[in-house]
């Protein structure tokens, strides 16, 4: 299999199932108060993924880091260790776009509804989202952020770590993956190593202060470019699904 999706097996997994953020540097602390880290369950196994906040309760991160016993963590730096910054809130519901696809990656976008509200401070932040069909240009330098591995074979980022990413033409992608332009955006320049990789998937890629994309897949060897959700097409289903699940109250 020549894709590999981003999240990270933390028991024992097939060399090249895991990874962060290869080329960039480790984040001032807080200094991205949005995101988010959490683990979940599938098949027995353990694995982690990146989501940011979008309101006080609700994460935006990749609908292939679905699992069940969700737990995130809000206002994290160094993931390993209790922080007096931290609020850990279990999930309380898992809500995947109705039409993903888990062999192409399509539509790969999944809402978190968190059992209770985050409280908002330094660090604890929203990030803010995109208008509705927003153009993401070629050439434009976006960033990446999560607690992934740094190459193949190195273990998971204890702290967070960043790097840039410059926006590719689409025919960047669609020739190397199964890729659509209307859903997807292309992004990490191919004479580059910097790139988001194996443990980041479900962060945001933020450009201009916006998230634009959401960590999806990339090669297994971490090169670049990598295929990012793009969330300006799925404005309207965020903010019904947002809308539905707030009206629904408390169980």
């Amino acid at each position: 299999m020549f894709l590999l999706l981003l999240l990270v097996a933390l028991l024992p997994s097939p060399p090249g199932e895991a990874g962060k953020i290869i080329g960039g540097h480790e984040v001032t602390p807080h200094s991205r108060p949005y995101m988010a880290y959490f683990e979940f369950k599938t098949s027995g196994r353990t694995s982690v993924c990146g989501g940011f906040l979008v309101s006080t309760n609700f994460v935006l991160t990749a609908a292939h880091c679905w699992g069940s016993s969700i737990k995130l963590t809000l206002g994290g730096h160094n993931i390993r260790k209790k922080e007096e910054t931290q609020q850990v809130i279990p999930v309380k519901n898992a809500i995947c776009h109705p039409d993903y696809d888990n062999e192409s990656y399509a539509n790969d976008i999944m809402l978190l509804q968190l059992m209770w509200a985050a409280k908002l401070g330094p660090a604890v932040g929203v990030l803010k989202l995109p208008r509705y069909r927003e153009l993401v240009m070629p050439g434009t330098v976006c960033s990446v952020a999560g607690w992934g591995r740094l190459s193949v074979n190195s273990p998971l980022a204890t702290t967070l770590r960043e790097t840039d990413v410059q926006v590719q033409r689409d025919e960047q992608c669609s020739g190397r993956f199964k890729y659509n332009s209307t859903t997807q955006i292309c992004a990490g320049s191919p004479i580059k190593m910097n790139n988001s990789f194996l443990g980041d998937s479900g962060g945001p890629l933020v450009c201009q202060g916006v998230a634009q994309g959401i960590v999806s897949f990339g090669k297994k060897d971490g090169s670049p470019p990598n295929v990012y959700t793009k969330i300006s097409s799925f404005l309207p289903w965020i903010k019904k699904t947002m809308r539905n699940h707030t009206q629904q109250g408390p169980d």
